[in-house]
């Protein structure tokens, strides 16, 4: 029998707004224990079959605090949100509702995103060193990207704008639920790490409104948020650690 009632404080979330949450993914052992008894049955599966701990632990959390999150949205309790999967595995909330959500984790941080009424996508990676950086967005980017790419000296800022092109592009990406299988070249973002980010060029012009927004969280991490509308009012948390929405 699923779960009734809600132990988590309420959130409210009106009109065109979007929350965004940023949560640590370590925690000691007991937090972990928490997070996996909200999970459903084929959630604590998935998470059994990565092969270290550290990757069980990032699903954990990660999962549990997007329905610890969804909870407090929607009134229920979080072992009782139920999610369906679009054709390229985009999960939605099976329940009538106009509540939409996207989650991303790298690198010990996850970011989930909420808003109403608007398809979102929400994608953050860890900067790191990457010895053929140039190769990849040659080969995933669009020309015009990897060339502006190669013009920058600075190998960090170069390195920055990499993963800001990334994240700004998978962010669309998982927006329109295109999946794995979606092509990175098909539309160009900016990439300057001076620049408020923005869409260049879509992959199919049209009426639609589309927004890109930079998102700075900590310099470790690059991430983007993209979303079906004219801009909306963006809320964020500071980093928070799986403990603190238990609390």
């Amino acid at each position: 029998m699923a779960a009734t009632g809600n132990p988590y404080s309420p959130l409210e979330l009106a009109g065109r707004n979007v929350h965004i949450w940023s949560i640590r993914t370590e925690a000691p052992d007991a937090v972990n224990a928490a997070y996996e008894a909200v999970l459903s049955p084929d959630e604590r599966a998935r998470a059994a079959r990565f092969q270290s701990s550290q990757l069980v632990h990032a699903f954990i959390l990660s999962r549990g605090a997007l329905r610890i999150l969804l909870s407090r949205y929607l009134g229920v309790h979080p072992a009782s949100v139920q999610f369906k999967y679009g054709s390229n595995g985009k999960p939605r909330i099976a329940a009538q509702t106009s509540l939409e959500f996207n989650v991303s984790h790298s690198g010990g941080l996850t970011l989930l995103a909420f808003t109403h009424d608007c398809s979102v996508g929400i994608d953050v990676e860890q900067i790191r060193s990457l010895p053929d950086l140039q190769d990849i967005a040659q080969r995933f980017f669009c020309v015009e990207e990897s060339t502006e790419l190669a013009k920058l000296v600075d190998p960090l800022q170069r390195e920055r704008a990499f993963f800001l092109c990334w994240t700004r592009k998978e962010a669309y990406i998982k927006a329109v639920g295109l999946g794995l299988s979606a092509r990175l070249d098909r539309f160009r973002v900016n990439l300057d790490p001076s620049e408020p980010a923005r869409f260049v060029r879509l992959p199919s012009p049209g009426t639609e409104a589309w927004t890109l927004t930079n998102l700075s969280f900590d310099p470790a991490y690059a991430a983007a948020l993209a979303y079906r509308d004219e801009p909306r009012r963006v809320t964020a948390s500071q980093i928070l650690n799986p403990a603190d929405l238990l609390a």
